[in-house]
């Protein structure tokens, strides 16, 4: 009687019952090759990325919103000519969410709290909602953790309500406060 040739596949008893070749697993089959693909060992973290490349996308947004800040408190909105009016505005008479936002904006990069959150209150919220995401953003690349922001359904229609309640407040008579 022979002996029993090595196993070489990583599967116990494979090697004598196939005349010495490893054995061919079925795709999808659970537990072939000892729970990994041919030729993969176990799965092994990539090592982290470099600081610098990590923060490459936190910093190049904040960049480009202090840019675009930097423009909006430079060019005043107040001033006609400078920017294009509301298109809904323009043709209905109704104040978006977004109306106001420039001033607003302009307002805030000169330090004018008060004029800001009277142009447009909700984006004023934003502006303090979009800092504290750029500080989360920037601490997490820091530590090398990725930032992942999944927001559930019920945030998004959520949000979308806020919008709308502001939006209709700000167009009734006694919403006038919220009107730019």
């Amino acid at each position: 009687m022979a002996a029993a040739a090595p196993c070489l596949s990583g599967v116990p008893g494979a090697a004598g019952a196939s005349g010495g070749h490893a054995p061919t697993p079925t795709p999808g089959a659970p537990g072939a090759f000892g729970g990994h693909a041919p030729g993969y060992g176990p799965y092994v973290p990539a090592p982290p990325r470099p600081l610098a490349r990590r923060l490459v996308a936190p910093v190049g947004t904040l960049a480009g919103v202090a840019a675009a800040f930097a423009y909006v408190g430079t060019v005043d909105p107040n001033e006609p000519g400078h920017y294009p009016v509301c298109p809904l505005l323009r043709f209905t008479g109704i104040y978006c969410p977004g109306c106001g936002g420039l001033r607003s904006a302009h307002a805030f990069v000169h330090g004018e709290l008060g004029t800001a959150f009277g142009a447009n209150a909700l984006a004023v919220v934003g502006y303090g909602l979009f800092a504290a995401l750029m500080v989360l953003w920037l601490v997490r690349a820091v530590r090398g953790v990725p930032m992942r922001l999944a927001i559930a359904p019920v945030w998004w229609w959520g949000i979308g309500a806020v919008l709308a309640l502001f939006t209709l407040v700000r167009n009734l008579p006694f919403g006038s406060a919220l009107a730019p």
